[in-house]
């Protein structure tokens, strides 16, 4: 089976000044005050980020955290944590953008981490 990887698509110039949406999986543990315990799977997620950014993408990242009540977004069900983890990581600030299922406007060379998808009717 030929299976096309992102890799290639980058080898390829295929992925230069393209929107890539980035569904990772960020459900970090979280403690009573809110702040990550263990970031091993956003350290997972930033090769390919990283990759996308570098290929000029316009990158768009999303995930879920917990188990949010569907169309009931309250302040802990934020990925606002897991931006600024990631952030620190890559040494550049990601916004949060909430609302975002009606377009986001994100620029190549831009990261924008999409609100908890698991929040969205």
């Amino acid at each position: 089976m030929n299976v096309l990887r992102f890799e290639d698509l980058v080898a390829q110039g295929r992925a230069a000044g393209q929107r890539v949406f980035i569904r990772a999986d960020l459900n970090v543990p979280l403690d009573d005050a809110g702040r990550i315990t263990e970031d091993t799977r956003i350290r997972a997620s930033i090769p390919c980020i990283a990759l996308a950014l570098k290929a000029g993408a316009a990158v768009m990242v999303t995930s879920h955290l917990g188990r949010p009540t569907e169309g009931a977004f309250k302040p802990e069900d934020s990925l606002a944590p897991v931006a600024q983890r990631m952030g620190e990581l890559m040494g550049r600030e990601i916004p949060v953008v909430a609302n975002w299922t009606d377009g986001v406007s994100v620029a190549p060379g831009q990261l924008v981490m999409l609100e908890n998808c698991r929040v969205n009717p």
